[in-house]
């Protein structure tokens, strides 16, 4: 997909690994100017450093859940209109219902913090630097489209995101603002890996066996690449995807179809 973002600001939150370092490359080679937040400044700076041959790149090292950090972020970029916001940072790990330690409470609602609480935080903060036609991608999760033992709290937290995703929808769409969700199925990060893990030795499996049942559940029984995931960022960051708002895409190799 070639798409020409030359002239756009795209702003992305988790940019430092993963998924968002996959998309801060996939949006650079498309011409955007680039914003990337994320807690881990050594991490972003070097992600910065490999795009910056490519386009434009300002970074800023930022913990999404202190209201006054993100404030003051928004109030230090007034005056440059955003035309893509995509809210990628979020946490994954288990919750088992089992957990009835000390810290099972603190550990759940941090969770949710992190990828929901988190999410509305700078959304709300940035609203009036959103363009009239721009577009807000929030990265959920198939695992918001379905049941998973073991990770209520991640499982809950990607609902929510759904949920926010469409009443968003709703409160920006007059200013003609688009704000969709993304919901990808496993893909080879290290965050998806430590859960394999965990459901590996949950239900006594080699991670290797655990992996053979997850993809045997895709209709293309492949692990997803961040790179797989470009595409349908660049498409809902256009103006190709201007009809659709208030949406969540699966995008998992066919394991979730709705």
């Amino acid at each position: 997909m070639n798409l020409d973002y030359s002239g756009k600001t795209v702003l992305l939150t988790g940019a430092a690994s993963g998924i968002g370092k996959g998309l801060a490359r996939a949006f650079a080679e498309q011409g955007a100017r680039l914003e990337l937040l994320d807690r881990n400044g050594e991490a972003l700076a070097a992600v910065a450093e490999a795009l910056h041959n490519l386009t434009a790149v300002t970074i800023s090292t930022l913990d999404l859940g202190d209201s006054a950090a993100v404030a003051a972020f928004a109030a230090g970029r007034e005056g440059r209109p955003i035309d893509v916001l995509i809210n990628n940072a979020g946490v994954e790990y288990a919750t088992p219902l089992s957990d009835t330690g000390s810290a099972a409470d603190a550990h759940w609602q941090a969770l949710l913090d992190n990828n929901v609480a988190s999410m509305l935080r700078l959304t709300r903060a940035l609203q009036g630097q959103l363009k009239a036609g721009s577009s807000v991608i929030n990265q959920a999760s198939i695992w918001g489209l379905k049941g998973v033992p073991g990770f209520s709290a991640y499982v809950a937290s990607k609902h929510a995101v759904i949920g926010l995703t469409r009443s968003l929808a709703w409160e920006l769409g007059p200013r003609r603002i688009r704000v969709n969700a993304v919901c990808p199925g496993w893909i080879g990060t290290e965050a998806a890996m430590r859960s394999l893990k965990v459901m590996a030795d949950t239900n006594g499996r080699s991670e290797a066996d655990e992996l053979a049942i997850i993809l045997a559940a895709q209709a293309v029984p492949e692990l997803l690449t961040p790179a797989d995931l470009a595409g349908t960022f660049l498409f809902l960051g256009s103006a190709l995807a201007l009809p659709l708002t208030g949406q969540a895409l699966s995008v998992s190799h066919g394991e979730v179809m709705h």
